[in-house]
């Protein structure tokens, strides 16, 4: 029998009997958690509502096992609040549609229990840091999320320079296949052709240039919304459910 503590975000909570839940986090050293809090859906917890969906929080684990992740469910023992993101994100559509999509992404790609993803927690521990905050359009922050996700895990797109042959850009040609942008040469069958504005602003969302993003015309921000949600679905090989139901 074991205690652990470590702090994450909550992706998602799920029914469990009466009164108890199954608890899905992001932890810093753990990468993804599933456990259980008893009696969190009664009046009286003392910390059910600490573990909604976009909390930041420090969560003790009691583990039958010597290891966290094990053949059964750890129980949440105790739950302090590190950051209560949600307050600001449930009471707005725009926000709550967004975040909910990076929680679900953040979850696809920390598919493995156990097993740490750190600069993936930090990335959405920021995002939801920004989304709250409410300094910039919403799905700005979720696709400024989704493509720095997808660079932290192997698969960061070119929006420049030639994604084969390293051609300086500016480049026309999209293809999710080859990682980016091509030039004339490199150029295949099945490319898109999107606005120079429109690689600007995803090239702005992927480094962090909020200047450049923030005075995009809303027109860009629609087409950049597709070309990332295409190259998500490409490397997750399907989609995420949450993002239909985000404004653009």
């Amino acid at each position: 029998m074991s205690l652990f503590r470590d702090d994450g975000v909550v992706l998602r909570a799920q029914k469990l009997g009466e009164a108890d839940r199954i608890i899905t986090l992001l932890t810093r050293q753990h990468g993804k958690v599933r456990a259980v809090a008893r009696g969190v859906r009664k009046t009286k917890s003392k910390f059910g509502a600490r573990l909604e969906p976009f909390s930041h929080v420090d969560v003790q684990f009691f583990s039958r096992g010597s290891d966290l992740v094990g053949r059964g469910l750890p129980l949440c023992t105790q739950v302090e609040t590190i950051a209560p993101y949600g307050g600001s994100i449930v009471t707005d559509y725009g926000r709550y549609t967004a975040g909910t999509a990076m929680l679900e992404t953040a979850e696809r790609f920390a598919e493995n229990e156990g097993e740490p993803a750190v600069q993936q927690y930090l990335l959405l521990v920021g995002g939801l840091r920004t989304l709250a905050a409410g300094l910039h359009e919403s799905h700005l922050v979720m696709d400024a999320f989704l493509l720095r996700s997808l660079a932290v895990n192997g698969y960061g797109a070119s929006f420049t320079d030639c994604a084969k042959c390293g051609l300086e850009g500016p480049n026309r040609f999209f293809s999710l296949q080859a990682g980016g942008v091509l030039c004339g040469d490199c150029r295949v069958p099945g490319c898109a052709v999107p606005s120079p504005e429109t690689l600007v602003l995803l090239g702005a969302l992927l480094s962090g240039d909020w200047r450049t993003a923030d005075t995009c015309e809303p027109r860009y921000w629609r087409e950049g919304s597709g070309l990332v949600a295409a190259y998500l679905q490409w490397h997750l090989e399907r989609g995420i459910r949450s993002m239909r139901y985000v404004e653009k």
